[in-house]
């Protein structure tokens, strides 16, 4: 979305300001952030041990602290691979014009009015562009989430990647690297995965490009440069939102002509989960039996989400863009520097640039950080044995999490620091719901996420807060404010 020039910053800086110092008001009325509670140790002599780390400060790693900060957790770390400004998806492989949400959602303002987008939006823009806007534009709610970073003053660690996480005494060492990394390790009590739609997953790459050359394709979450793509013939396969988008990017930088080679006979049409979203839903998941949460989830995977209308209109209307059913891909081969396609029902094509919009396989070995002892996870297929009919090889691979999105053990005992590792990322989905990766609930997963772990302190802290209960020895009388008297004998 191009914002016209005279609605461009309309209200300048001090309509910001103002808001910044409400958000700072209500913080302050509502007592945030709360008193530490949390014992310090003793360090022994030992580097300093921070209570929590956070891996990754998109959006739900922000969230994260901002919910564990205002529960008194406040001996946090948060890290980020990437450069300031570029954390998460959204100026990166996200490739959509704009948000598929609504641009009324609260996202992760965490229950505060003046921390929503639409605060931020129409104090930075004024209120004639947010009443023109229809949907958020992607780069906008990147500058938002800045804005909420910077606001919260949330001390995100950039260029700062882990490359490794193993137990160490009672608690977690975390291995660093990266431009900015103020040293090479971190000692924690416990980690928080907030590594998004690509945390604990890899793309999915398709056997049929095993013979393909690297060069001639990409998957939709690599860097692509499609200005290469000029004058050039393309084939998307897949037809979900990051396929659409990638097609419409190609379009746009003047490929000869981009065909979506689609599996299935129809378009898909209806959002399915859109269409059950509720308080109750988001709630009410993690409490259901383990056949209702597969048998939700298979479904709604099996019906696919469709493309956004505005992503498949921006490729729809170039002439050159073809949408082909019917269309699984059965061979991939290079002929006379071009790519030639088969697909399962013989017909044949040829081609320069493949792009892959075929998603991610979630599994815990896909995250480097855990190789040594990714195969101790509990995973759903070790857990539960759907019925018959229902078999789902995707949703067999979820992580099988608890309460507080902490990993389980496979195998009891042969890895007891799994439960220090909360994956609040796309792969707790299958467990807990749509709550930590998704902008609707965001903010009520952070909220359960900060509730369990700070009950997990606390019981592992017992000891002390016994010895502080004993210990407290304030005065709420000071003894002048009553007189003893006698009974009188009757």
């Amino acid at each position: 979305m191009n914002i016209p020039p005279e609605l461009r910053d309309a209200h300048g800086h001090d309509e910001l300001a103002a808001l910044e110092q409400r958000v700072r008001q209500d913080l302050s009325f509502l007592g945030d952030p709360a008193k530490s509670w949390i014992p310090a140790g003793d360090q022994g002599g030992r580097e300093p041990r921070s209570d929590v780390v956070i891996i990754g400060a998109g959006m739900c790693g922000l969230a994260a602290f901002f919910a564990l900060r205002r529960g008194g957790v406040d001996n946090i770390r948060i890290l980020d691979r990437s450069a300031i400004g570029v954390e998460g998806p959204w100026a990166k492989y996200a490739r959509m014009e704009t948000l598929r949400s609504p641009k009324q959602l609260t996202g992760p303002a965490s229950g505060m009015a003046n921390l929503t987008f639409q605060a931020w939006c129409r104090a930075k823009y004024g209120e004639a562009f947010w009443d023109a806007m229809d949907k958020i534009p992607r780069l906008m709610w990147m500058a938002y989430l800045s804005w909420y970073r910077q606001v919260l003053e949330i001390p995100v660690e950039n260029q700062t990647s882990v490359d490794e996480i193993t137990p160490h005494d009672d608690g977690l060492r975390l291995i660093l690297s990266g431009s900015a990394a103020s040293t090479k390790t971190i000692q924690t009590r416990k980690v928080v995965l907030a590594t998004g739609r690509e945390g604990l997953a890899a793309p999915s790459i398709p056997a049929f490009m095993d013979s393909a050359p690297k060069q001639m394709w990409a998957h939709t979450a690599e860097d692509i440069d499609f200005e290469n793509l000029k004058n050039k013939r393309v084939v998307v396969i897949g037809i979900g939102a990051s396929a659409v988008d990638n097609a419409a990017e190609a379009l746009e930088a003047g490929a000869t002509e981009v065909r979506h080679l689609i599996r299935r006979s129809e378009m898909p049409r209806i959002n399915k989960m859109m269409g059950i979203g509720s308080f109750g839903f988001t709630a009410g998941f993690p409490e259901l039996s383990e056949d209702w949460r597969w048998k939700f989830l298979h479904y709604a995977g099996r019906a696919q989400t469709p493309a956004p209308r505005a992503s498949t209109q921006r490729v729809s209307r170039h002439k050159n863009a073809y949408f082909h059913f019917n269309a699984g891909v059965a061979a991939v081969q290079e002929k006379s520097s071009a790519l030639r396609i088969t697909t399962v029902q013989g017909a044949n094509l040829t081609t320069d640039f493949i792009i892959l919009g075929t998603g991610f396989i979630v599994e815990p070995v896909a995250e480097p950080a855990l190789r040594y002892y990714s195969k101790e996870i509990l995973l759903w297929r070790d857990a539960y044995t759907p019925p018959s009919g229902l078999e789902d090889d995707e949703l067999a691979k979820f992580p099988y999490l608890g309460r507080d999105f902490a990993f389980q053990e496979r195998t009891p005992g042969a890895a007891p620091w799994l439960r220090h590792i909360h994956c609040f990322n796309f792969g707790s989905t299958m467990s807990l719901g749509k709550v930590s990766g998704d902008i609707p609930a965001v903010s009520v997963g952070a909220s359960w996420l900060s509730r369990e772990m700070a009950a997990n302190f606390y019981a592992e802290d017992i000891e002390s807060h016994w010895r502080g209960l004993q210990d407290y020895d304030k005065p709420e009388l000071l003894g002048d404010e009553w007189v003893a008297s006698d009974i009188p004998d009757a």
